[in-house]
């Protein structure tokens, strides 16, 4: 069958969230990553079923490559599969991760 998860492979923990999967790619020194985080984080623990995945763009460059991350920071919405099925370049607003997860329904 196959990789199915964008993740595999990638070398990092994780565990996809039952409804959908926020993974966010920061770098270290980068502002709008650390109101991304809270954003995502919020959503994640108010939200039934949701993670929040933070990756570290400079340590993982071979899975930037190979998802074209262009930049920090960037949210992909994962499905419960691990799929991309939305994404996101810098900081998203809270109101517009919602969306995206509504229309996963």
């Amino acid at each position: 069958m196959g990789r199915v998860s964008v993740l595999d492979g990638a070398g990092i923990e994780h565990k996809l969230g039952e409804r959908a999967t926020l993974l966010q790619f920061s770098s270290a020194f980068c502002a709008p990553c650390r109101a991304t985080r809270r954003v995502l984080g919020d959503l994640a623990a108010v939200v039934p079923g949701v993670s929040h995945i933070e990756v570290d763009a400079e340590m993982h460059l071979e899975l930037v490559r190979r998802l074209g991350i262009a930049g920090t920071p960037t949210t992909l919405i994962l499905d419960t599969e691990g799929r991309e099925v939305n994404r996101a370049a810098g900081a998203p607003r809270k109101e517009q991760v919602l969306g995206a997860l509504a229309a996963m329904a």
